[in-house]
């Protein structure tokens, strides 16, 4: 349904109330979809909220049970047409959709509508990738029209078109979380305007306003929250304030010369991350209906002229944090605290970027990114929590978005981003996904999707290898590209899916696909093996190859075994070299640099475990110690930066790999489902670690392992107590799996590893 006659075709907002009627008490499943952003009501408290993405043209549902009493009934729903493309999802034609069923049959609804003229349209968008500011003069707004005795009498009804969500695909996710938080201000004052007009610069008024006051006289009052890290959300405060006050809240990934700057860096474009609203008078709720992100949250409150400035009063202020994940299932916990607090970081990044998709960021974009979702955070979910069904829906979004000639996209389903090296990567995310979870089916549902990711690349494939040109060639932020003939970690990262899409179609039986990806990747690794002896050839190879290509080969095992002590020497070097471990070197100041001397967090999720699987766990211990804790932790951060440079985003998901990389060679056991429910690889490299314990959460509804070690007098005591049955695999000293039993501590007497 949707407004009969709207007075805009974006940035319109509808109020939509539905009637029903249950004759005695019922198990309610609630079926939501809609093209844009709603909030939705149950006889006046929150119900939900939404919508999950979809791809165009392939809306899905979202699905809720609640036990409903008997009696009248009404749910209320604000619903917001933004009209424009994001990076969340493509603009539509607007509908929302609500059903209800008991018991399988449908409860009918007598549904009214109104458009909301109290928002004004199209005032400024939050940036380039995301939808529009509110701004909103509540005293056009019918009060408590959300409540059950509100008369709607006079409102028309819907227009009845489009899809209906009862009927939808459903998404498969569990309910989103809705997390409260009570707030406390870290600092307030009187207020001032000092620039411009209402609307002349929006977010330079807001933060060029007198927070002091001592030239001119206060126009009102100002707070300053800290939430603890960078959250997705949104406030909701009760504040009593005259009739015509504006209110506005500001949000701010970090402080800007002390206080919150509604500017979101990198944005590609103009940004303004605040929401502005006119006091209808007395005792009022503002909260917005779109979450957004950041750390902090700044309110401003300017009277009408003439009344008192010290006349708000704040009556209740809380935050309602919008993500999939509350809290870890998962855990770790060593000798070492700064190790210890970098491992929950980056399950609090995690929990901060998720929502219904793994996104990149919750400030700047909220796009569900194949590097993001698929490989760095695929791994990072899998150690921090036993849900991966976001990380499913972004492989199969990315294949439902591909480009005409089949190759995936590396942002969906919003205005798709194709990455032809996160192309190849999703390969490799499938069959990681299958290892994690044991879920054949999702190869049997992308078995054609493959086949036509493989057809993309397949007309750029020759002697030399991949050429360029298949699509956006990313490697890593700072990318500079190796000598020789061929760009190197294209071509590894395509060979690394080759491998993956082989061992894909011999477990779905799938001959023919098997060929063409051995094909393809023989040809890829023919042209590896003679650029990589033209680069042995020269005097000195490994800056030839350069620090991304010398970790990928050594990855793929590509370097020659006698020579891979000089690789690691070069790749330890290098990241020494590189900022912060040496405060001189060049700074990943933005994305359009090209600097051999860089290294970042992300490209940590690929090299760090080239290390740790050649002896040099305390070198990357270090690494984390220095790089993730020290510099990354500094002025107060809780959250991961994009890379390792503080103009970037304080919140990105794909900069934590210590976090399953601590998990899975610390506590040292990793899942490989594909082996059987609850078969685990067992992993450790424990460096020089005194003593481990934590938590291996299963991918299923089977309970977390717990692991705990210590370094004993000849070796490790390494013990696990199962909350189900579980087998163990490559356990030092044991010639097959190992089966231990649920809810006993099993013992084993390891040499002292390194």
């Amino acid at each position: 349904m949707w407004l009969p006659n709207p007075g805009r075709a974006e940035d319109c907002y509808g109020a939509f109330r539905g009637v029903f009627t249950l004759s005695a008490p019922a198990e309610v499943e609630i079926f939501t979809a809609a093209s844009g952003w709603f909030q939705a009501w149950l006889d006046g408290k929150p119900l939900c909220e939404g919508p999950a993405r979809y791809v165009l043209g392939h809306p899905e549902a979202d699905r809720l049970t609640l036990a409903v009493p008997s009696g009248r009934h009404v749910i209320a729903i604000q619903a917001h047409n933004l009209g424009v493309t994001t990076r969340m999802i493509k603009a539509d034609r607007p509908f929302v959709s609500l059903a209800l069923r008991a018991a399988g049959q449908a409860i009918p609804l007598r549904w009214r509508c109104l458009e909301l003229a109290g928002y004004a349209g199209k005032v400024r968008r939050v940036n380039p990738q995301l939808g529009w500011i509110e701004w909103c003069d509540t005293r056009n707004i019918p009060p408590d029209w959300q409540q059950p005795d509100f008369d709607d009498s006079a409102w028309p009804e819907p227009v009845l078109d489009g899809p209906d969500a009862a009927t939808l695909p459903l998404t498969g996710l569990a309910p989103m979380k809705r997390i409260v938080h009570g707030l406390e201000p870290v600092a307030s004052g009187p207020v001032a305007a000092w620039f411009g007009y209402e609307r002349d610069d929006i977010p330079a008024r807001f933060f060029l306003r007198d927070l002091e006051c001592r030239e001119v006289p206060p126009q009102g009052v100002w707070r300053r929250y800290d939430l603890g890290r960078v959250r997705l959300g949104r406030p909701s405060f009760l504040i009593d304030a005259p009739a015509g006050t504006e209110i506005e809240f500001a949000y701010s990934e970090y402080l800007s010369h002390g206080r919150v700057s509604p500017y979101i860096n990198l944005s590609a474009g103009d940004s303004c991350n605040l929401d502005h609203y006119v006091a209808r008078g007395g005792p009022q709720r503002f909260e917005p209906i779109t979450p957004k992100g950041g750390r902090f949250l700044e309110v401003h409150a300017l009277v009408p002229h003439g009344a008192p400035p010290d006349g708000v009063r704040f009556l209740e202020e809380r935050y309602i944090e919008r993500s999939y994940f509350e809290r870890p299932d998962g855990a770790f916990e060593c000798d070492d605290p700064l190790l210890n607090r970098i491992w929950i970081t980056g399950a609090d990044t995690c929990m901060a970027c998720s929502e219904d998709a793994m996104i990149d960021n919750p400030t700047r974009e909220r796009g569900q990114w194949l590097g993001d979702s698929a490989t760095a955070g695929l791994n990072i979910t899998c150690a921090a929590f036993a849900d991966l069904r976001l990380a499913r829906r972004c492989l199969v979004q990315a294949a439902l978005c591909a480009r005409e000639d089949g190759l995936v996209s590396g942002m969906s389903p919003g205005g798709d981003v194709f990455v032809s090296t996160f192309s190849a990567q999703w390969f490799s995310g499938c069959l990681d996904y299958y290892r994690f979870t044991g879920d054949r089916s999702l190869l049997e549902q992308l078995r054609r999707a493959a086949g036509r990711n493989l057809a993309a690349f397949e007309p750029f494939l020759g002697h030399d290898g991949l050429r360029d040109g298949v699509a956006w060639e990313f490697v890593d932020w700072g990318y500079k590209r190796n000598e020789g003939f061929l760009n190197a970690a294209p071509n590894f990262f395509f060979l690394a899916g080759m491998h993956a899409l082989a061992e894909w179609a011999r477990i779905i039986e799938d001959p023919e696909l098997e060929r063409r990806a051995e094909e393809a990747g023989g040809l890829v690794e023919q042209a590896l093996l003679r650029w990589r002896d033209e680069m042995m050839a020269r005097p000195e190879p490994w800056a030839a190859m350069g620090y991304h290509a010398a970790v990928l080969s050594l990855g793929m095992g590509m370097v020659p075994p006698e020579r891979e002590p000089e690789a690691v020497a070069f790749i330890k070097q290098h990241m020494l070299d590189c900022f912060p471990n040496n405060p001189g070197a060049p700074r990943n100041s933005d994305p359009l640099l090209s600097e051999t001397r860089l290294i970042t967090p992300f490209f940590g999720h690929f090299a760090m475990p080239v290390l740790i699987e050649r002896g040099e766990m305390d070198f990357v211990l270090d690494q984390y110690r220095k790089c993730w804790g020290e510099y990354m932790l500094a002025e107060g951060r809780t959250t991961w930066i994009e890379v390792f440079d503080p103009r970037w985003s304080h919140c990105h998901n794909w900069a934590g790999c210590p976090t399953w990389q601590l998990s899975a060679y610390g506590l040292g056991l990793w899942h490989r489902f594909d082996l059987g429910r609850q078969h685990y690889a067992f992993s450790l490299r424990p460096g020089s670690l005194r003593r481990v314990r934590g938590k291996v959460p299963a991918q299923d509804a089977a309970g977390p392992v717990e692991v705990a070690w210590e370094r004993a007098d000849r070796g490790i005591a390494y013990r696990l107590r199962p909350a189900e049955k579980i087998w163990v695999h490559a356990v030092p000293g044991a010639d097959g799996p190992v089966e231990l039993e649920p809810d006993r501590e099993a013992l084993f007497n390891l040499p002292d590893l390194r």
